[in-house]
């Protein structure tokens, strides 16, 4: 989407100003080389206009920061890196300077200054004439290819390519959003390029990218302020350069196991009554649950006049701490709102005031505003007495057993641009305050409860902010097919660019109206296959399909149950992303980057690195086109057979949606549990599915005690392996186990082993070379304790056996 008449008549007529001022933003032809020094890791350049330092984060990562005298800087909020040692070259070629690793290289004009990057000798960005500074921005220009995408930028609802667009930099609420947002509660001032580079801008300022939208070809990043440096990443693949990505902004921290469990969630629960009856009702439905979060009337009976409380309301709540014990025996975590607004109404503001933890105004007192809960102020998270007072609250209500913490209006919502921060002005901080807020509670949790993962879900933040643990949403999107259209666009996009954890409120927030059954199932089909599964809206409507008509909570029911029987998978596909930054959810031109159709497609997804997504969006749907990665893939329900690196036309029913599994793909289930408070691999089915064009397939899944905070690196954890190989005599699938050991970790495993699209005529079977005996009876199988069945109908063959956790063997011909 192009910028409308009036926003470009504005820009036109900012620029013109600039211009009278005699300030030529687009050329800075009298800034040149002057001198140079050389660091570990870095490389000073002296220019007419300042400093400039380029330093090696690692072989493919360079941070480029550009400082005058009379310019104020902010701290970097996205780098967490320290720079790592590798082979640096610097040659000075006279006219320019070459500062280079074995993979990315800076070529640095001296004059006039400017600095272009090559990846393995390959040209990735230029800038276009430097850094430029004036009295009321701060600017970076780019050269873009002609044929180049750009993806990334954080929440927008404009496709996954965002080239075209200019992107307002300022988290802000959109209310109701549906196909169409080009400003949301989460940017992030990064792009990521089909030609394999990240530039990343580390400022937090107010201000926009525009992405080839004003000018042909030119990246152009303008902020009121802030840090003046960016970073430039490359990579040999698409996943090479998220971990590069993850690996200078933070890798996400494993989540605790519940966390992906099912959420009892609505805005809100109102009395303690209430809550118990809903879990209970659960219970009573024969629906899995983890967690329950209570919205903002845990602390008020009214909506307006009592945020900043902070605390429970005794009148509707009578027994907190009784009935989050209760819950937690029932397996159900609670999890509470916060915000960082304190009214002048509510119990907490004259403490707020005495202690100086509020943001302030010109004349040193807090600030003070409305907005639509009330007049308040807002906590300051970036001075050290506002992070201490605000984790005062958290910890107090912690060791009441709460188990989480959901940060909402942190953009911040309302943000007056008067208010003054301990290290800068509104505008300067804005985009870094979740970011902040989120790394306070996150390293507080960890130095009061360093063994414990925390829990941290907010809706806004900065590039980096996965580190911290934060797990986003998408906001108050609109109860309706066109509310869920944008959905999957934009947990890829936030994916991208580390937020991995990105997923929306299931069935929709915004709106009452009647309920829209098929609209509400198929969204909560599609989040079994997002990273959190947590239905949540306004209470006009339930979000809890508990509460709903039979058939609704028939099909639903049977989703969450996967869901949880899905848990090793999921739980290992997460342990990746903890290491690798690698998405839960990715893109399908991962598989085929030659494909830059693919770049734009959105309508199905992957999840992990064997399912194959494609959520149902519209109603009435009766089939679906579903583009395939190369390869063979399985219809998850049935078993068809489809060859991949083509599209399919797939036929659609109300009961479930199209999922389909890579062939040579395991993948480990568990049988049906009540709440991950219950879970355990010790009776764990992994279905392999077998197909003549995948010769050998491996896989792994990881397992820990789904609490202790790093517990791979505390050597807490095993990692199960599995391996399949064809033969000329038949298929031989393998077992093996990490030696390594935690708490309630299974001496001995209940294995069976489910082979999908198997029609050959099974001749024998042998289990480390031991005849293993085989039926076609399934009566006969139940009562044996090792053996196979052989389903010709199905194309299935079974396997079951005990497992000692010895490497094993598995012979079929």
């Amino acid at each position: 989407m192009k910028i409308n008449k009036e926003s470009k008549f504005g820009f036109a007529l900012i620029m013109a100003l600039v211009f009278s001022m005699g300030i030529n933003v687009f050329a800075q032809t009298n800034n040149s080389y002057e001198e140079h020094s050389l660091e570990p890791n870095a490389l000073k350049i002296m220019t007419t206009n300042g400093k400039v330092t380029i330093t090696v984060h690692q072989e493919d990562v360079m941070e480029v920061f550009y400082e005058q005298d009379s310019m104020k800087q902010l701290p970097s909020f996205a780098v967490d890196h320290t720079p790592k040692g590798t082979e640096i070259t610097f040659y000075d070629k006279g006219s320019y300077l070459e500062y280079a690793t074995p993979g990315l290289k800076a070529v640095i004009q001296k004059s006039p200054f400017q600095i272009s990057y090559e990846y393995k000798g390959n040209p990735i960005l230029k800038e276009e004439k430097g850094f430029v500074n004036t009295d009321s921005s701060r600017v970076f220009r780019f050269k873009l290819d002609d044929n180049e995408k750009l993806l990334g930028g954080g929440e927008r609802v404009l496709g996954m390519d965002v080239r075209g667009n200019r992107l307002p930099l300022y988290n802000r609420a959109h209310y109701g959003y549906t196909t169409e947002s080009n400003q949301m509660y989460f940017g992030i001032p990064a792009l990521v390029s089909t030609k394999k580079y990240i530039v990343l801008f580390d400022n937090s300022a107010a201000g926009f990218m525009d992405v080839a939208s004003e000018e042909e070809n030119i990246l152009h990043f303008e902020a009121e302020g802030g840090r003046t440096s960016y970073l430039v990443m490359a990579g040999d693949t698409y996943p090479d350069l998220i971990s590069n990505y993850t690996d200078i902004t933070g890798k996400q921290p494993l989540p605790p196991r519940w966390a992906f469990g099912n959420y009892a969630s609505r805005f809100g629960y109102h009395t303690e009554q209430e809550a118990r009856e809903v879990v209970a009702k659960f219970k009573e439905e024969d629906f899995p649950l983890d967690a329950i979060i209570f919205d903002l009337y845990w602390f008020g009976k009214e909506i307006q006049g009592n945020m900043g409380t902070l605390d429970w309301d005794k009148n509707a709540f009578p027994t907190p701490e009784n009935m989050i014990s209760d819950f937690k025996e029932e397996g159900v975590n609670t999890i509470l709102i916060t915000e960082p607004f304190i009214l002048t109404t509510s119990k907490r503001w004259d403490d707020a005031v005495a202690k100086g933890v509020l943001a302030l105004d010109s004349t040193d007192n807090p600030i003070e505003f409305d907005f639509f809960f009330g007049h308040t102020g807002l906590v300051d998270v970036f001075l050290p007495e506002g992070k201490d007072w605000f984790w005062n609250i958290y910890e107090g209500l912690m060791g009441q057993g709460v188990e989480g913490w959901w940060g909402d209006l942190g953009e911040p919502e309302v943000h007056p641009k008067e208010a003054i921060h301990a290290i800068g002005t509104a505008n300067e901080v804005h985009n870094a305050y979740g970011h902040e807020w989120a790394k306070l509670v996150f390293e507080n949790h960890r130095k009061v409860y360093p063994e414990k993962r925390p829990f941290i879900m907010m809706r806004s933040g900065f590039a980096g902010s996965q580190r911290y643990g934060m797990i986003p949403w998408t906001g108050d999107v609109s109860r309706s097919w066109g509310g869920l259209k944008p959905q999957v666009q934009l947990s890829l996009s936030m994916s991208l660019l580390g937020m991995s954890y990105t997923h929306s409120d299931l069935g929709g927030f915004a709106g009452g109206g009647e309920f829209d059954a098929e609209m509400y199932t198929r969204w909560l089909q599609y989040g079994v296959f997002q990273p959190v599964y947590r239905p949540h809206a306004q209470e006009e409507i339930a979000p809890e399909p508990i509460f709903h008509d039979e058939k609704t909570k028939d099909i639903v029911r049977k989703f969450v149950k996967l869901r949880y029987r899905l848990l090793p998978y999921i739980y290992t596909i997460a342990y990746d992303n903890s290491v690798t930054g690698m998405p839960l959810m990715r893109p399908l031109f991962f598989e085929d980057e030659t494909n830059m159709d693919l770049v734009d497609y959105k309508d199905a997804y992957l999840w992990g690195d064997d399912f194959l997504v494609a959520p149902i969006v519209s109603a009435g749907v009766k089939q679906k086109d579903v583009v395939f990665p190369k390869g063979v893939w399985f219809d998850f329900w049935t078993g068809e057979r489809y060859e991949g690196g083509q599209k399919h036309t797939v036929a659609v029913n109300y009961e479930t949606i199209p999922v389909f599994v890579r062939a040579g793909a395991f993948i480990p289930m568990i049988d049906d549990i009540m709440s991950t408070k219950d879970y355990s691999s010790e009776d764990l089915t992994i279905h392999f599915y077998a197909d003549e064009s995948v010769k050998s397939s491996k896989s792994k899944m990881y397992e820990d005690d789904g609490k202790t905070f790093d517990a791979r690196s505390k050597g807490l954890y095993e990692m199960l392996g599995f391996s399949s190989k064809q033969t000329e005599e038949g298929l031989n699938i393998e077992l093996a186990r990490g030696a390594r050991s935690y708490d309630g970790m299974p001496n001995t495993r209940s294995i069976t082993i489910e082979v999908h699209n198997f029609d050959k005529d099974l001749k024998k079977a042998s289990f480390n070379s031991l005849k293993l005996k085989h039926t076609d009876s399934q009566k006969k199988f139940d009562k044996m304790s090792k053996g196979i069945l052989v389903n010709e109908e199905t194309k299935t063959l079974t396997i079951k056996f005990e497992w000692d956790h010895q490497p094993l063997k598995i012979e079929l011909q």
